[in-house]
């Protein structure tokens, strides 16, 4: 990675100097095999990097892009799954004519996955300019379209980042029994918790299907992601007023949105990836392995 680039990711994230250790033993390696692979297969890539919320997925993503951009020569750009979030009116329609839980954005379902794919799509095949959504948190909605980056096709290699790439849905008998309160008291009959697991089986499976190769920074259990997201709600604690922060009460409600499919996620995904980053409780990598290894690139 060239300094000034180097100089440049590191200021983005606001990351310590050791974190070029992570560069240099983890992300670069990745970044080899996935080049030489681009260099072999016909066709560009898409990548799926999956991690939990504040396992570091985007960071890292950013670090893999940065790397193929200066030290490969490669046309590259990364996505998050959380980019092509429905619309606030379009969940609010959801919302009143599903469930209301699926007023909250994040889960399979609040995704506009036809979007996604015409995106993904027209990135590795289209010869043009292609608009990349983005969706503003601070609002809650879907950026007006004179925001969204645009990136000349086709690309070498397209990553699509998020906490559920690559999950799959669970068994019918799995969603009898709630797995929090929130199911329990929000969801007792288990309409949304069936409809979100559906959606997995429908358009989301065919989204994933686009993967080429698989990332994962493997949490070591759900109750790191619930701490996790407590240090990241401290730290913008530290830069706001308080506009929009959340309570630890409010933080353990908004979290169990996500319960079910993380753990099951982090039960099922790690055997089917390329690469798996496992993580210990202070986000440190304390395993690289490759589950699934590539062919032709390794």
């Amino acid at each position: 990675m060239q300094q000034s680039a180097l100089h440049q990711f590191f200021e983005r994230h606001q990351l310590p100097a050791q974190y070029i250790d992570t560069i240099d033993n983890y992300a670069r390696p990745i970044a080899q095999a996935l080049a030489k692979k681009r260099q072999n297969d016909a066709h560009p890539l898409i990548v799926g990097v999956n991690g939990s919320q504040g396992s570091g997925k985007t960071t890292l993503s950013d670090a893999l892009v940065t790397l193929w951009n200066t030290e490969f020569e490669l046309n590259t750009v990364a996505i998050s799954i959380d980019d092509f979030y429905l619309t606030k009116a379009e969940r609010q329609k959801l919302a009143a004519d599903v469930h209301p839980l699926l007023l909250t954005r994040g889960v399979p379902g609040t995704h506009d996955i036809r979007l996604a794919l015409d995106t993904l799509r027209a990135l590795t095949k289209s010869s043009r300019n292609v608009a990349i959504p983005r969706f503003d948190k601070a609002q809650d909605d879907r950026a007006p379209q004179h925001q969204w980056d645009s990136r000349h096709a086709p690309v070498d290699i397209v990553i699509l980042e998020g906490w559920c790439v690559g999950s799959e849905a669970q068994p019918m008998s799995s969603l009898v029994d709630p797995v929090n309160a929130l199911e329990e008291k929000e969801d007792p009959e288990g309409n949304w918790r069936h409809y979100v697991n559906a959606q997995l089986q429908l358009g989301y499976r065919e989204l994933f299907r686009l993967l080429d190769v698989k990332i994962m920074l493997q949490a070591p259990s759900f109750e790191c992601v619930y701490n996790w997201r407590v240090e990241q709600e401290e730290k913008l604690k530290q830069k706001s007023t308080g506009k929009g922060l959340m309570s630890r009460e409010e933080i353990q409600r908004f979290v169990q949105h996500y319960q079910r499919i993380t753990e099951n996620t982090l039960q099922t995904l790690p055997a089917h990836v390329n690469f798996l980053l496992e993580l210990d409780r202070q986000r440190k990598i304390i395993n690289f392995s490759s589950p699934d290894p590539l062919s032709n690139a390794l």
